[in-house]
């Protein structure tokens, strides 16, 4: 079965961290170009880090550049977000995406993704 599970997201106080993990089954992710991405309520979706395939380059939107890492752990076929210094503008359902060609595609940071899990709420007060 190819799916994208995300887990890990939870409720934090401003400054608080969180680590976010999507585990995916059905194909390897290294083989992909694998993105997190967000949404908030009656906002569009904000693509936040990108992990490359071939090179592994990171890219990272400018609003958690330093606060957020993107990783991927091969053998455990799982992509992870660690996100520090969590700020209440980070409330947002997150979830985890891949180019694997699964429906509609998006493009992002030089990657198009068309394969996405279905997400986790982060919630952060202040």
């Amino acid at each position: 079965q190819v799916q994208l599970v995300e887990s890990g997201g939870g409720s934090v106080q401003s400054g608080g961290s969180l680590r976010l993990s999507c585990a995916a089954s059905g194909y390897s992710i290294s083989s992909y170009c694998m993105g997190w991405f967000r949404q908030a309520p009656g906002k569009q979706r904000e693509g936040v880090a990108r992990l490359s395939v071939v090179e592994g380059t990171l890219y990272y939107a400018d609003s958690v550049k330093g606060r957020f890492t993107i990783s991927r752990d091969h053998a455990k076929n799982t992509l992870y977000l660690q996100m520090d210094s969590l700020k209440p503008e980070d409330t947002a359902e997150y979830y985890c995406a891949s180019a694997y060609r699964g429906g509609d595609t998006w493009s992002y940071a030089g990657c198009e993704f068309g394969h996405r899990g279905q997400g986790t709420q982060v919630t952060v007060s202040s």
